[in-house]
């Protein structure tokens, strides 16, 4: 159905209509992005990610995360998550992922099956838990959450809005 690439410079056209389709929908932050939604410098912004990946050159603001696109079986861009290995003080209330699905091709399934793939790239780096935040009034994400094992830790506020945490325990 999808698999999880990393972005490549070669994917650039189809990246920023991807971006657009969100920009066009009144959506101006698409979680899970890594700052996708804030750059100009589609070539800057995978070198960024690359960098983010390796404890040598990750930024010193940031952590260790992977970001990868949702592909689907016609080569389409439909979504982009991100694994955050750890937690600083700014995303102790973010969770260890986020991500986003393009308007058009939201109701699915495309998330569910997005954070399914990313908990065995998470087993994979040794993680033994994930932490997730989404906020009340959006069920959809929180479903994804739950479908995929999420049990709620927590609520906290950000942005004026209600959200929760939920803990996602990764078993081998």
């Amino acid at each position: 159905m999808i698999q999880l690439v990393r972005p490549t410079e070669a994917m650039k056209e189809q990246a920023i209509e991807f971006r657009q389709e969100f920009f066009e929908h009144g959506e101006f932050v698409i979680n899970g992005s890594e700052l996708f939604d804030k750059t100009e410098d589609y070539i800057e912004w995978c070198r960024s990610i690359d960098a983010n990946t390796k404890e040598e050159t990750v930024n010193p603001n940031w952590v260790i995360t992977d970001t990868f696109f949702a592909v689907d079986d016609q080569d389409r861009i439909v979504g982009i998550i991100d694994l955050r290995h750890t937690l600083n003080d700014f995303l102790k209330d973010l969770g260890h992922c986020g991500y986003s699905v393009r308007p058009s091709e939201r109701r699915k399934g495309f998330a569910t099956e997005m954070l399914r793939q990313l908990l065995e790239v998470a087993k994979k780096a040794g993680m033994n838990e994930l932490y997730l935040s989404g906020e009340k009034k959006n069920e959809p994400s929180v479903k994804t959450i739950t479908r995929n094992g999420g049990v709620y830790e927590r609520s906290f506020e950000i942005d004026g809005e209600q959200a929760d945490i939920y803990r996602i325990a990764l078993s081998e």
